[in-house]
């Protein structure tokens, strides 16, 4: 947005915001309109983005199937773990929300004596 005085670059956000339809705009309006920015700089492609510990989606997945058994997954669960780590490390909320029940029910189980 630099290259716009502030005043035209709000007024090409309102421009983008208008033009949106009312389901996308109720989202943007729920997570902050202010915080939002339609003229962002775009993500590192997927294949060379890292999580905090500088390892990509792909060395994630391969470090923890290497924990499993082969016997003991399919090329399905090989799958979730992919959309799993590639939704974290993206910072989708749906993969967040999965990830925080399955620890919450992980915790839930232990405490309670279950088995999963």
């Amino acid at each position: 947005m630099s290259e716009f005085s502030q005043e035209e670059a709000e007024e090409r956000k309102r421009a983008v915001f208008e033009s949106m339809s009312p389901r996308r705009q109720k989202h943007i309006t729920k997570k902050g309109y202010e915080k939002w920015d339609p003229f962002q700089e775009p993500k590192d492609p997927i294949d060379i983005r890292k999580d905090k510990t500088k390892r990509t989606t792909q060395t994630l997945v391969r470090e923890f199937l290497q924990t499993r058994d082969a016997e003991e997954y399919s090329n399905e669960y090989g799958r979730g773990v992919f959309e799993l780590c590639l939704g974290i490390i993206n910072g989708d909320e749906r993969f967040r929300g999965m990830y925080e029940f399955s620890c919450w029910y992980g915790e839930l189980l232990k405490r309670e004596d279950a088995k999963s």
